[in-house]
């Protein structure tokens, strides 16, 4: 596994907000926040500022829904448990950063992957995020140079807001991960949010944290107030 030390781009500014998002004092109780709008950059990426991410919701016939999870999944990066199996495996992948964007969207986004929500509109989206600079993937090649796994998510200032990960081949994506708290840690990146704690992320050292601690963290983590990160 190489070790990455730099992200490919700085990121565009991402333009006026275009819909309004609630504030974190106005959230409602629950972890939906909000339900409707659209995935323009600037929408997009205010809401992860304010701790709030978009997911679709199947039963209500594909709205784009708004959440902010209470409790939140966080990675500390101190915590990241790498096996002597995920050592192992390292050795055998070629780690890259942004080289195969679309390509690591698109298998996260496999419909026979169970609980698949990602569609055409958040590739195109996402994707729209990554020529801007704002999204990233890390991805794993075995010895044959073909894909093997990866993820991907949304980077502002020290904040890297994890969306989906993959893997055709043994622990690949969790080579990846590891190869991104690496990446975390030499770029002076403090928060991986992971969205919900579910049980394969616990296994890997995350935990889930009260949302109001979750929005401190955030708050230290995004700190700039460039024209291009600012919120409306």
């Amino acid at each position: 596994m190489d070790n990455l030390t730099t992200w490919n781009s700085r990121p565009q500014p991402v333009g006026d907000l275009r819909w309004r998002l609630p504030l974190p004092g106005e959230f409602p109780e629950g972890d939906l926040v909000a339900l409707g709008g659209e995935l323009d950059p600037s929408t997009v990426i205010n809401s992860y500022r304010r701790g709030i991410f978009p997911m679709k919701v199947t039963a209500l016939h594909d709205a784009i829904a708004w959440w902010s999870p209470d409790p939140r999944g966080i990675l500390p990066l101190e915590r990241l448990r790498v096996t002597r199996s995920m050592r192992q495996s390292a050795r055998r992948y070629e780690v890259r950063v942004d080289t195969c964007f679309e390509d690591v969207i698109r298998a996260c986004a496999d419909p026979s992957r169970e609980d698949g929500w990602i569609d055409d509109e958040f590739i195109a989206a996402y994707t729209r995020l990554r020529d801007l600079g704002w999204a990233h993937s890390v991805e794993t090649f075995g010895r044959d140079g073909q894909l093997a796994g990866g993820l991907y998510g949304v980077r502002i200032d020290g904040l890297f807001a994890g969306e989906s990960m993959f893997h055709r081949r043994r622990d690949a994506s969790k080579v990846a991960l590891m190869a991104l708290v690496d990446l975390m840690r030499t770029s002076g990146m403090s928060l991986l949010d992971v969205q919900w704690c579910k049980p394969h992320l616990a296994s890997l050292g995350a935990v889930a944290i009260p949302r109001r601690e979750f929005l401190a963290k955030l708050a230290d983590a995004v700190k700039s107030d460039s024209p291009a990160t600012r919120l409306a």
